[in-house]
């Protein structure tokens, strides 16, 4: 059986500036996510959010919309699901 990840799992391409920011994310998400601690208020979290969103729409154009999506995440934000564009 194959195991499922939390991380988009879709078809992109896998150029340079993609795969150096998804693997900034997966940093991020085996090194120091479990010191943050796993209390976000949005489905996908931020960090799958930020994988999705340049895996999908490569580093500058995910990276932006990342970007976008942690500075909403602040105490006066909203809280849901909140998808990658397409």
């Amino acid at each position: 059986m194959k195991r499922i990840g939390r991380n988009y799992t879709g078809p992109w391409r896998r150029t340079p500036g993609r795969l150096l920011g998804t693997g900034l994310v997966r940093l991020y998400q085996i090194v120091f996510s479990p010191l943050v601690g796993g209390h976000c208020r949005h489905v996908p979290t931020c960090s799958e959010y930020g994988y999705e969103a340049i895996a999908r729409h490569g580093l500058w154009r995910g990276g932006w919309l990342t970007a976008r999506r942690v500075a909403r995440c602040g105490p006066f934000g909203h809280a849901g699901h909140d998808p990658v564009p397409d």
